[in-house]
């Protein structure tokens, strides 16, 4: 299916011509057993399916497919993707008077191991030199007990939508999504203050809000092999204020339909 990857992203790029595109983890199905000979394979796919003319930004945060969960991430692998796309466990960049934080989420475990301790730090200093209300970038979903209160068109079906979330594997723990927001230790939401938050991982769209004004963004994938009706969303960013439109692809029973198939 990845022709319709590139058919849609393509398309919208052409169609669009955004400044930046961010990619919310997860760029790979096995990053985290990859050789390095397979990993620069999978590299050279991936800038065929999702080529970006100089002059666009792209930012990447790592998913659990591409490094490993916390328990088995290996430092060659964090290494390796860090370099590959210029990023790190806790990244800001600022483009055109917006600034965006790349958070790292299989960091962000609070154990003091090596790789959270130095996320740490990084959060530290994003904090002391932010001067803008960021837009946070991250591949698990922030603190939330479920999807059960998702009510966006491509949101988890019902049966999947009540069940719990676990800690640290399907969205952030508590205690790190609210220190990374106060800053008298590290979590998300007190030491960055975002204006919107944007997060994958679960493969389901969600609009969640969080101390009641900040909007966080879990978008599904723009894969038909997770989702019957892959989407990306459109993001206008513009001093304090932002616009969102969230773009759905062919659906894959259109595409059966359209060709003689049919869904089984």
């Amino acid at each position: 299916r990845e022709w319709q990857m590139y058919r849609t992203f393509q398309t919208a790029l052409t169609l669009q011509n955004p400044h930046v595109v961010a990619f919310l983890g997860d760029v790979f199905d096995e990053g985290q057993w990859s050789s390095d000979k397979q990993f620069d394979t999978y590299m050279e796919r991936f800038w065929e399916l999702f080529y970006i003319p100089r002059g666009t930004k792209m930012l990447v945060v790592a998913g659990n497919h591409d490094i490993g969960f916390h328990y088995r991430m290996h430092k060659s692998f964090v290494d390796r993707f860090d370099k590959t796309f210029n990023t790190s466990a806790v990244h800001m960049k600022t483009f055109k008077g917006n600034t965006f934080v790349l958070i790292n989420s299989m960091a962000m475990h609070m154990d003091n191991c090596n790789l959270c301790v130095h996320a740490e730090a990084q959060l530290k200093d994003v904090e002391r030199r932010l001067q803008l209300l960021p837009s946070v970038l991250q591949h698990f979903p922030l603190y939330r007990t479920s999807d059960s209160e998702c009510s966006e068109p491509d949101a988890a079906p019902s049966p999947d939508r009540n069940e719990v979330f676990r800690e640290k594997w399907d969205c952030l723990s508590e205690k790190a999504t609210e220190m990374a927001m106060l800053f008298s230790h590290w979590q998300v939401l007190s030491a960055l203050q975002p204006r919107a938050v944007f997060t994958g991982h679960t493969h389901h769209g969600c609009l969640t809000y969080h101390r009641g004004d900040i909007p966080e963004w879990t978008l599904p994938s723009i894969s038909w092999r997770n989702k019957k009706s892959p989407s990306f969303t459109l993001v206008r960013l513009a001093g304090y204020s932002y616009l969102t439109a969230h773009v759905f692809g062919t659906q894959f029973i259109s595409l059966l339909s359209a060709y003689g198939g049919q869904m089984k």
